[in-house]
């Protein structure tokens, strides 16, 4: 799966989820009309959960990492 990030200054949005990056980058254009000239943009894949590992919670430190 695919999300389409639209960055204008400070406000971004999420679009999608698309299920191939071509159609994401199709959709760039219909996204972009309704959007400022000095936007950013950029197609990121989503990770399934089951592939992200995570360590231990780390009470000393205060943190947790994603490994």
């Amino acid at each position: 799966m695919y999300v389409l990030t639209i960055r204008d200054g400070l406000h971004t949005r999420h679009v999608g989820p698309y299920a191939t990056p071509q159609q994401a980058a199709q959709d760039v254009d219909r996204v972009l009309a309704r959007q400022g000239e000095r936007v950013h943009w950029q197609i990121h894949a989503l990770e399934p959960p089951a592939t992200l590992r995570l360590e231990p919670f780390n009470a000393s430190q205060g943190q947790m990492a994603a490994a």
